[in-house]
């Protein structure tokens, strides 16, 4: 019999209870419903449905998926819904890479996550569409797809920021598309040095406002005085901000975003074992080159839950945001002039969108059996907490799908 693989679900499921009870007062309502969510994923907690193959009667059943945003297993047909668009959106040039990291000592006071984050969003874009926008280095503007990550590979806090970006951009007057040289975009060195002054500019005046909170040994920093202290040796650090070579082509653009733009903090795949003296997983170590940057890891189970809690993010918080000729109030006319400069054809669903009305819409396919390729029919429905009354057959297995 074919073992199923470790989930963070199960992890969550064994130990879950005593990790609240150890842990009460000190974890948000947020993370409690995350934990919540994950542990009743394709359970018959939250519902479900029965099918039945009209050919060979084999009979499955299937629960319905949490979609918390934070769950391993419920992203992939949100990034499949969200790439479909992105693909519509593709220009026929060069894309680039550029990712922005918070130092360390930024993420250790990051309390306040939300306003946090989104500095990290604000200052970032900034710099990109303003160093662009000079005409020293590129000047135009441009559109940029900007993802926020809080992890590193071993779940501990690292909050960074993957950019996407088109090589090249619309003139100031909108006539001419500006392509940036062969691979080359921007220079690093003045992305990261704009950047380090923006984000601690806007720090400050968060500060000053009194947005950001601060306790334990970091309470002392809600004074004005000992926070410019805190912030003056971070002036004049080097802040990474690092620039990968361009896209070989706009497939590959959508296979980067098809791996990134919906992940969490770790993936059912990277677990390999867990019992009660801790949770083993896959990680690379990114400071060490070649085959020999993958290991394991082997954490205490309370350790594993708290680093996968902390990537938890506040509710209301986007996780992707769009700046510059991508901003949602222009995008679509910014896309239609950046196509005409460069004489491409209209997109795939523009051009579907433009046939006539009474044309007959293609039916959706139906679920195959996984046995003998026949029709699956849903002969059963049943509400949150509920058992389905059609159970399969003893010989046939039943297993829970991807529903949503």
């Amino acid at each position: 019999m074919v073992r199923p693989a470790l989930e963070v679900a199960d992890i969550f499921r064994d130990h879950g209870a005593a990790w609240r009870r150890a842990n009460a007062g000190q974890v948000s309502l947020g993370q409690l419903k995350v934990m919540a969510a994950i542990e009743r994923c394709r359970t018959a907690a939250l519902g479900g449905h029965v099918a039945r193959c009209e050919d060979c009667t084999h009979t499955l059943v299937a629960y319905n998926s949490c979609r918390n945003r934070h769950c391993p297993k419920c992203q992939g047909a949100a990034a499949k819904d969200w790439l479909a668009d992105r693909e519509a959106e593709l220009l026929p040039v060069p894309y680039f890479h550029v990712v922005f990291t918070l130092p360390a000592a930024i993420a250790n006071i990051a309390y306040h996550k939300a306003v946090i984050y989104d500095l990290l969003f604000k200052a970032s874009a900034e710099t990109m569409l303003t160093i662009a926008d000079d005409p020293k280095h590129l000047g135009a503007r441009i559109g940029l797809t900007a993802v926020l990550h809080t992890w590193g590979s071993a779940m501990t806090h690292h909050p960074h920021v993957h950019m996407i970006v088109p090589g090249g951009g619309l003139s100031a007057d909108g006539t001419r598309w500006i392509a940036c040289r062969p691979n080359f975009f921007l220079p690093v060195r003045v992305l990261s040095k704009l950047f380090r002054r923006l984000f601690l500019e806007k720090l400050a005046t968060a500060h000053a406002a009194g947005r950001l909170m601060f306790f334990g040994d970091d309470a002392h920093l809600a004074d004005d005085d000992a926070f410019a202290a805190f912030l003056a040796p971070l002036r004049k650090t080097r802040w990474f901000v690092y620039a990968k070579r361009p896209f070989a082509g706009p497939q590959a653009v959508l296979a980067y975003l098809s791996r990134y733009t919906h992940r969490v903090a770790i993936a059912n795949s990277r677990l390999i074992a867990a019992d009660d003296t801790g949770v083993t997983f896959k990680w690379k170590d990114y400071r060490i080159a070649g085959r020999a940057r993958s290991k394991t890891m082997t954490l205490a189970v309370n350790e594993f839950i708290r680093r996968f809690l902390i990537h938890v993010l506040p509710r209301g918080l986007h996780r992707i945001r769009h700046y510059g000729l991508f901003a949602n109030g222009g995008r679509n006319d910014n896309l239609a002039r950046a196509r005409e400069l460069l004489g491409v054809l209209k997109p795939p669903r523009e051009a579907a969108a433009a046939e006539p009305a009474d044309a007959t819409p293609t039916p959706a396919p139906a679920r195959q059996c996984p046995c003998c390729g026949g029709r699956m029919i849903i002969i059963e429905t049943f509400a949150r907490g509920c058992s389905p009354q059609k159970r399969p057959a003893p010989s046939i297995l039943v297993i829970s799908v991807d529903t949503s």
